[in-house]
């Protein structure tokens, strides 16, 4: 994935929570190609990661734990003298939120205080940057959202990423930690194995000639992003974080082409070559926001970052990566026992 970069990561010392999910997978992919010695915090060891399948585990140092162990964190930060921290580390799923809201209280919020104070004790750490959401911004007011809007979330999942986002904010205001908070649409690429999510879930069922089943009424809108994309925005601000008039900012990093479920579905099903289709609309999910998506001048304006993949390049890329991934007869059982161990979850 390699980018025209000037910036110096070669041998810088990142860490990275959250590193087993979808972009945290695809961004200590591309810290390590650039030179840099990542440490990821990893809570359980998952074989289908992109930390597995892409061979990274044996290229950073692996440490088994979980954000809510405050002394882990601080060791973690003096033992590899840590200078730049990727916050990705969340319960991200909004279906488990719903049910269990406390262990998604724990690992978000307390997870984020945790490692912020470890981050305020540390002499080493120079850079942070927290990984915030659309969600924190709650039902909107008006659109797009832009980031001075206040955040005004109601159900779990959304509530515990406005917490850390504020609490993101105050350790600035407060101890001037050098902290900038990303609020990202939907991020979708290879790599992605929740299955209730709308891109692979719509990409494994069209690779089996089946019809693509939609669980809302398919009109929600959002916005979405490719994982890469926003990859390059994560190391483009850490980079400008030399610039002391950009730490305590928030930033919105997304495509600014919302969509409705059913022209995603449309637009997948048109990059692979199998449209139109006729999804099934289910209209099983309810209490979702109708319309949710971003405005990001600021960060075109003060990064310098726009999409350099977008959305049909990333679903072009996402398609391939899928269609290898169940090429492969492990993976067919992997993602049928996923089905029925996760059929309960509500998808958009």
């Amino acid at each position: 994935m390699a980018m025209h970069h000037e910036y110096e990561w070669k041998d810088r010392s990142v860490f990275v929570t959250g590193a087993s999910g979808l972009l945290g997978g695809w961004l200590v992919d591309e810290l390590v190609a650039r030179g840099a010695s990542v440490t990821v915090l990893v809570r359980d060891r998952l074989p289908f990661s992109l930390l597995a399948t892409r061979g990274l585990e044996n290229r950073v140092n692996l440490v088994a734990g979980d954000l809510c162990d405050f002394p882990s964190l601080q060791r973690i930060l003096n033992e590899f003298d840590i200078n730049t921290v990727f916050h990705l580390g969340a319960q991200a799923i909004v279906g488990y939120a719903n049910r269990s809201p406390l262990s998604t209280f724990h690992s978000n919020i307390e997870g984020t205080w945790n490692l912020l104070e470890a981050c305020r004790l540390s002499p080493w750490v120079k850079k942070i940057v927290v990984a915030s959401s659309d969600k924190a911004y709650g039902t909107p007011e008006k659109l797009p959202y832009t980031e001075d809007m206040p955040l005004l979330a109601r159900h779990p999942y959304d509530v515990s990423k406005s917490c850390s986002d504020l609490i993101a904010q105050s350790y600035f205001h407060t101890y001037q930690l050098p902290v900038c908070i990303t609020r990202c649409g939907n991020i979708f690429g290879g790599g992605d194995l929740h299955f209730n999510r709308i891109v692979p879930r719509t990409i494994k069922l069209l690779l089996q000639d089946e019809q693509p089943a939609i669980r809302s009424n398919g009109l929600l809108i959002r916005d979405y992003v490719y994982v890469k994309d926003v990859v390059h925005g994560y190391l483009l601000l850490a980079e400008k974080m030399d610039d002391q008039k950009i730490l305590g900012e928030v930033f919105n990093i997304s495509e600014e082409t919302p969509l409705t479920v059913i022209e995603m579905v449309q637009l997948i099903a048109k990059v692979m070559g199998k449209g139109p289709v006729s999804p099934k609309i289910q209209g099983v999910i309810s209490g979702e926001i109708p319309e949710q998506y971003l405005s990001c001048e600021k960060a075109r304006k003060l990064l310098g970052w726009k999409a350099q993949w977008g959305i049909e390049q990333g679903l072009k890329e996402t398609h391939q990566w899928y269609k290898e991934f169940f090429d492969n007869e492990v993976n067919k059982n992997y993602s049928v026992n996923y089905e029925k161990k996760h059929s309960l979850f509500d998808v958009l």
